[in-house]
Order: C-alpha cells, then sequence, then structure tokens
C-alpha cells in the first residue's frame, strides 16, 4: 500500500478556480470592511452615532479620551471582524477534508461495493483532479481485460492445430524446435511441485501462456535448457516487439531463437517448417499467414510468432566487450509457430466504458498489441461502436502517429480512439499532444517504460496498476488500482467528482453567509451607525459557515447524478450560474428578512424601545440568522435538485453537525447572554426563528424552477466589460 507523497508546486484546475475566488471574495469583503469603518468613524466623530439610551456617544470638548478611544477600538473590531468574516479561510480546510475523506472512503471501497477493490490515492489533491479528467488513455492487458491469457490456437505451417495442445498433431522435429525456443527464449519458468503432482509456471502473462501451452505439447523445462548454452539474450523490447537468445546445442550447432509480434517477426522469416517438418519458402504463401494473423487477431487474440535460425559458430562473437555489443541475427528466420492467446475481457467494462462515455469522459485504449487485436478488444469493450468507426485516425499506430507533423497529431488526437503497436514513447506523445490541446488526461500504466507517461509532467493524474505494476511505475503515478480494474478508474472519476462538487456546495454555503452578513452590516452601519451582529456573533457565525459547514458539506457521498454530466473544463468558473441563482435568492431573502426586523422589528414584535427591547430585537436577528444558515445548509447539499433531504439521515456527519450547531446555538442564547451580548429569548420567538429558517426550503424549491442562462456570467460581463472598452475607443 503506497504512502501519500508531497504534492509538487503545481497547482492543479480546482486549486487554481479556489484561488481566483479566495482572491475576490477577500477583495471585496476588505472593500465592504473599510466603508463601514469609514461610515461609522465618520458618524462617532460628527456626533451622529448615539448609545442605546438616545445619548450622543461623542461630543466634542466633554467625551473623555479614554471613552472615545474605547468606542474607535470597538469601531475597529467590528471593521476587522468583518474582514476575517469575509475572508474564506475555511475554504483549504474544505479542500482537506474533503480530499482527505474521500480517499479514505475510496481506500474503503472494498467493503462497500463488496469486490476485492482498494485505490490509495498517493496524492491526496489527484483526487479533485480525476473529477475534471476529460480522456482516459487506458491500457488494454490487465486493465481492460483480465490478464489471464491461455493460448487458444496455434499454426504451424499451413495447418492449423486444434486443440492446440494436441501433441500428436506435431511432427517430432517442430515440437523439439518449439520447446527449445520455448524453454531457452523465455524470462519465466517452470516449477514442479516434490510429488510431480502440479507444475507452477512463473512470468509475465504472455510467457506464462506460451510456457503452459510448451508443457502441454510435452516440453519438459529443465531437460530442454540443460541439454544446450545459453550464448546471447536479446531481451523483449517495446519499440522493437520482440526477443530472442543464441544458444550453442550439445552437437556445437548455434541456433537463434526469436519471440514476438506475429507480423513482425513474420517479416523476418525466409522460410517456414510444415505440420510435417518439411522446409518451405515463406515468400509464396506469405498472404496465408498474414490472413492467419488477421483472422485471429479479428477474435481478439494477440498473435505471437516463434521463428528460428541455424547460426556458425565461428560468427559469434567471443570477446565479452564485442558480445555485449553484438546485434543479434534477426532475418533469414525460419518460422514455426504463430499463436493465438486469449485475454478475455473483464465482466463490466464494456459497462463501465459506457459510463465514462455518458460522463464525457473519452476513452481510449493504447496498446502494443497488433491494430487489429485492439480493434477487436476495442468493439468487445465499447470503446468503438462498429467495425464503421475503425479508420484511420479513430483508429491508429504509434509509429504513424509519431511520424506526423505536430498540427496533424493535435488534430489526430482528437478523434483518436485505439492505438495499436504503441511505444511507451507513443503513448508519452499522445499524453503531451492531448494536454496540449486543454484536455485533463488521466493514464493507466503498469511497467517501468510506462513511468514517462504516469508523472504528472506528462499526464495529469497517473493512475498504476498495483498487480502488475511495477514499483517505478506506481511511484511515478499519483493513484495506485489494486485490482489492476478499469471499473475501479471509473470509481476513481466519481470520487474526484464528488470531491468537487462538494467543494462548490460549501462555496454556495459560504458565498450566501458572506453576502447576507455584509450587506445587513452595512447598510445598519450606514443607515443606523450600528450594526446589528456585534464581532462576538460573526465570529460565531464565522465558525460555523467555515469549521462545521466545511466539515459538514465535505462528506457528503458521491451520487449518480455526478456521472451523467460532462467534465468541468480547466476554464471553467467555480461559482456556475445555478450556484449564483441559488445563493442570490436565499441572500436576498435572508437580508430582506433580517433588515425588517432591524428597522421594523421593535414595531412588529411589539417590543418596547428601551435598551431591554433593542436587545430582544438584537438577539432575534443574531437567532434567525444563524437558523437560516443552519436550514440553508440542506439546500446546499443539492444545488441542482429540487428535492435536497435524499439520503440525508444516512450522512451521520452532517446531520451531527447540524444538531451539534443548533444544541450550541441554544446554548448561546439561553446560557452565554453576557458573552454575546444576548438575551433570553421565549418560545414564541424562538418559534419565529425557526418559522424563518425554514422557509428557506420551500424558497429553494421554487427558486431551482428558474431557468438560468448556459454562458457563465463572468464571460457575460466581460463580453459587456470589453464592449464598453471598445465603443469608448471609437
Amino acid at each position: 500500500m503506497a504512502s501519500i507523497s508531497e504534492d509538487t508546486g503545481e497547482e492543479t484546475p480546482l486549486q487554481v478556480r479556489l484561488n481566483g475566488v479566495a482572491t475576490f471574495i477577500g477583495i471585496v469583503g476588505l472593500s465592504v470592511a473599510l466603508l463601514v469603518l469609514a461610515v461609522l468613524l465618520a458618524r462617532f466623530f460628527t456626533g451622529n452615532s448615539k448609545n442605546p439610551d438616545g445619548t450622543v456617544q461623542f461630543v466634542r470638548g466633554k467625551t473623555s479620551a479614554s471613552e472615545a478611544i474605547n468606542d474607535v477600538i470597538k469601531i475597529f473590531t467590528a471593521a476587522v471582524t468583518i474582514v476575517v468574516v469575509a475572508v474564506p479561510e475555511g475554504l483549504p480546510l474544505a479542500v482537506t477534508l474533503t480530499l482527505a475523506y474521500s480517499m479514505k472512503k475510496m481506500m474503503a471501497d472494498k467493503a462497500l461495493v463488496h469486490i476485492v477493490v482498494g485505490i490509495p490515492v498517493r496524492r491526496l489533491s489527484a483526487c479533485e483532479t480525476m473529477g475534471s479528467a476529460t480522456t482516459i488513455c487506458s491500457d488494454k492487458t490487465g486493465t481492460l481485460t483480465l490478464n489471464q491469457m491461455t493460448v487458444v490456437e496455434a499454426c504451424v505451417g499451413q495447418k492449423k492445430i486444434d486443440p492446440p495442445e494436441d501433441v500428436l498433431q506435431y511432427h517430432t522435429s517442430v515440437a523439439s524446435l518449439l520447446n527449445e525456443g520455448i524453454a531457452q527464449n523465455t524470462a519465466g519458468s517452470v516449477f514442479s511441485s516434490k510429488d510431480g503432482a502440479y507444475i507452477e509456471v512463473s512470468g509475465s502473462p504472455t510467457e506464462k501462456a506460451i510456457l503452459q501451452w510448451g508443457v502441454k505439447i510435452g516440453m519438459n523445462f529443465d531437460v530442454v535448457r540443460s541439454q544446450s548454452v545459453l550464448l546471447y539474450v536479446s531481451t523483449f523490447n517495446s519499440s522493437k516487439k520482440r526477443g530472442g537468445v543464441a544458444l550453442r546445442g550439445a552437437d556445437s550447432q548455434v541456433r537463434i531463437h526469436w519471440k514476438g509480434a506475429a507480423e513482425i517477426v513474420l517479416a523476418s522469416c525466409k522460410e517456414y517448417l510444415d505440420a510435417d517438418g518439411s522446409l518451405h519458402p515463406t515468400e509464396k504463401d506469405m498472404e496465408y499467414f498474414k490472413k492467419a494473423i488477421e483472422e485471429m487477431a479479428a477474435r481478439s487474440l494477440r498473435c505471437v510468432a516463434i521463428a528460428y535460425r541455424n547460426y556458425d559458430l565461428e560468427d559469434v562473437p567471443v570477446d565479452e566487450e564485442q558480445l555485449a555489443e553484438w546485434n543479434l541475427p534477426e532475418d533469414d528466420l525460419v518460422l514455426l509457430a504463430i499463436v493465438g492467446i486469449k485475454d478475455p475481457c473483464r465482466p463490466g467494462v464494456k459497462n463501465a466504458v459506457k459510463i465514462c462515455t455518458d460522463a464525457g469522459v473519452k476513452v481510449r485504449m493504447v496498446t502494443g498489441d497488433n491494430i487489429q487485436t485492439a480493434k477487436a478488444i476495442a468493439m468487445e469493450c465499447g470503446i468503438l461502436g462498429s467495425g464503421e468507426d475503425a479508420t484511420e485516425p479513430i483508429i491508429i499506430e504509434g509509429k504513424t502517429f509519431h511520424e506526423y507533423s505536430e498540427k496533424e497529431r493535435e488534430h489526430a488526437s482528437k478523434h483518436i480512439l485505439v492505438m495499436g503497436r504503441s511505444s511507451p514513447s507513443h503513448k508519452l506523445l499522445l499524453v503531451q499532444t492531448l494536454r496540449k490541446l486543454g484536455e485533463v488526461v488521466a493514464v493507466t500504466g503498469d511497467g517501468t517504460n510506462d513511468a514517462p507517461a504516469l508523472h504528472e509532467v506528462s499526464a495529469d493524474i497517473g493512475l498504476a496498476m498495483g498487480i502488475q505494476g511495477t514499483e517505478v511505475a506506481k511511484e511515478s503515478s499519483d493513484v495506485i488500482i489494486l485490482d489492476d480494474n478499469f471499473a475501479s478508474v471509473v470509481k476513481v472519476v466519481r470520487w474526484g467528482r464528488s470531491v468537487y462538487a462538494n467543494i462548490q456546495k460549501f462555496i454556495q454555503f459560504q458565498l450566501t453567509v458572506n453576502v447576507a452578513a455584509l450587506v445587513i452590516n452595512v447598510v445598519a452601519a450606514v443607515s443606523s451607525g450600528e450594526v446589528p451582529l456585534n464581532t462576538v456573533q460573526l465570529l460565531w457565525v464565522n465558525l460555523i459557515m467555515d469549521t462545521l459547514g466545511a466539515l459538514a458539506l465535505a462528506t457528503e457521498p458521491p451520487t449518480d447524478h455526478l456521472m451523467h454530466r460532462s467534465p468541468v473544463g480547466r476554464r471553467e468558473p467555480l461559482v456556475t450560474n445555478i450556484m449564483w441563482r441559488n445563493l442570490i435568492i436565499q441572500a436576498l431573502y435572508q437580508v430582506a428578512v433580517l433588515l425588517v426586523l432591524n428597522f421594523r422589528g421593535t414595531t412588529i414584535l411589539n417590543l418596547k424601545t428601551d435598551e431591554r427591547g433593542n436587545a430582544v430585537k438584537n438577539t432575534l436577528i443574531f437567532n434567525t440568522f444563524v437558523l437560516c444558515q443552519i436550514f440553508n445548509e440542506f439546500n446546499a447539499r443539492k444545488p441542482e435538485e429540487i428535492y435536497v433531504f435524499a439520503g440525508v439521515t444516512k450522512n451521520h456527519i452532517f446531520m451531527g453537525i447540524i444538531g451539534t450547531t443548533f444544541v450550541l446555538q441554544v446554548m448561546i442564547i439561553q446560557f452565554l447572554g453576557k458573552f454575546t451580548s444576548t438575551v433570553r429569548l421565549g418560545w414564541n420567538l424562538w418559534l419565529v426563528s425557526i418559522v424563518i429558517g425554514i422557509f428557506s426550503w420551500p424558497l429553494a424549491m421554487v427558486g431551482k424552477l428558474i431557468p438560468v442562462p448556459r454562458t457563465p456570467l463572468a464571460r457575460v460581463f466581460s463580453r459587456l466589460y470589453q464592449r464598453c472598452i471598445a465603443s469608448r475607443n471609437r
């Protein structure tokens, strides 16, 4: 299980947006605070500020310096408090809580969905970045498929061996050479139990499939390897798509064995061994072999060819330095067999691809397999709709893509769904091109060579495979998929979108409180010289808004609705038109009600116009304001849905915070009056506060019926501003 690594200095798409929102809110809050400070100071020193008993607070020549300083300090405190309330210091907390909660839930996903899956996130910000992903470049083997390979078809010469493990259908000379090539030209091993009851095979999935087939046709791994000496190894290369060895047999005869991508090895073959052991030139029958490969690939089989050639011992370098620089001869080969290896698609992968497509996330398969095999698997997985879609550049070879000019690559990248015969460098080039076009790219990989594409410098999110992935790949990634399953990648997208949505919910909630608190205090300060919400009360509201609000809304679980909308682009505003509509409706309602209470509350509630009556009125304003925020927290849960109570009782953290906030508010009003400058309220005034707060629910439901324009408000104002500038320049 991977540990959480430190983030680099590069900002994620969400962080960029948050910085903009935080700066905007901070500037507005500071401006309002300065305005309130200027108005209150002006009213105080001009003798327009009065005490609750009606006496003037400051009279030049009569008010002592100490009294004046105390009153000025109170004014400064009120202004500073407005800044404290306005500055969104809860945003970092909300982001961290949401990311941490999401990561914890992703790790526990195996318990929630009852399958063997876990998703360690090494970089917290990768969660939210994944929610903005617009395209996923996925490996085929082990991610889209089960990675359980078996040889299901074999072609020796012009004869198809059915079943491929039928020993009687192989000529002795062909079987002997195949056994030697399989046993020696491999990075895997075959182990037998002490009692010989079973055989265990190790190596890569492809190696294991071929070794198991070799055992079935009579290969004795240890005996075959002991009959010849290994002279040189040319390891499998992802660009060459083949690997080979040079052997010296007991008769001092040197043979070179090659194994790799069928069409590449076939192109180097001059002859082939037929099923009866006879040797024939491949020139006349090349079309037959190519057709055989195409037919296997069309059935989504991985095609591997096995070939050999004899070599003169005298031509083999003796010196170690020369041997190290020796290029193993790869021409004039004799084809032994072409095998088709089946790796079935994972159950549920087609549905997972459909979910991504419906969510606006384009899935692209990048594989080293034959283009026909890649096409067949892509159709089976639902990446390609039909064979008609399989035209260039929708389906393309990595080499062809690499040879394109930069403009051609940019054009092709928009359409590519399948890239076959690709190397890690081709995958890296595709990822870089997509990012250049503004896409948010997630990349899956498992090999050491995938590390450059997985690294955040190349991809926005790197997802390494936990089973088949190498340590280098895991270290370069942001998220590790423990079960190597593409369906788990979809879960990461879902949780990432939940992170983004939860932060938007918190921002809507916070902006509503900000707008209401600032407008109420500014209007009251300008008109009467007093602020109805004092310093301690505003700090309590700030605690509800920032800390408790962040914790409540950060723990909202993801919903299916998140996967039925397009991903948020890099340039999309964080505060959407829907959020503006919701917060404006709630803020206007709160401002209107509280200002009416502030200026006409004494009359409406039949209170006495004395100090006690004024204290009751201000306490009611404070209590109503807090209860409005408590009830509005429910509205913030579902910014786009009319019914906001779905699943609310299942979120125990949310309900616990709402309950705790309400209990604390009761304690503040009823028992902590001296600390908060409030008085106890009777049940009738508590009922008034609750009714005003509850009315925000039907108001929000009606408000969501109001349509909003698709164009973000920021862009609308930006265009208007540009037009004004253009008209002035004329």
